[in-house]
């Protein structure tokens, strides 16, 4: 998977944004300022490619039964994130559906005014 189609694909969500919120290596999408992936780009070029997406637990400890390639999050909790590494064995399309699911379950997790000014989007 390369980076780009990663990136493509977050950024093309409704109410999505990118920053480096951390420092300049790590870059963030965020759904209405909620973080949904992180992507550390040093490790990217280095040719260690992965990305933290937001999980449901169970679906969390299946897909690390099924694949190398996921892990529990690198610095983040470890029962609701997951490190995916897109140079293993994880297909690029589960890579895609997964930050779909990270960005659904932070959108559903909204307060009412949030969910709100986000339904009034176009």
């Amino acid at each position: 998977m390369y980076i780009d189609q990663l990136r493509d694909h977050c950024l093309n969500k409704k109410g999505v944004t990118e920053s480096f919120p951390f420092d300049e290596h790590t870059l963030v999408f965020k759904v209405m300022g909620k973080m949904f992936a992180l992507i550390p780009l040093e490790k990217w070029e280095a040719g260690e490619q992965s990305v933290n997406l937001k999980c449901d637990p169970e679906r969390s400890i299946e897909l690390r039964e099924t694949y190398a390639g996921v892990s529990p999050g690198f610095h983040m909790d470890k029962l609701h994130w997951n490190t995916v590494r897109c140079d293993v064995d994880v297909p690029p399309s589960l890579i895609l559906e997964l930050s779909d699911h990270s960005y659904e379950l932070v959108v559903a997790k909204f307060p009412k005014k949030l969910k709100e000014a986000y339904d009034a989007l176009s």
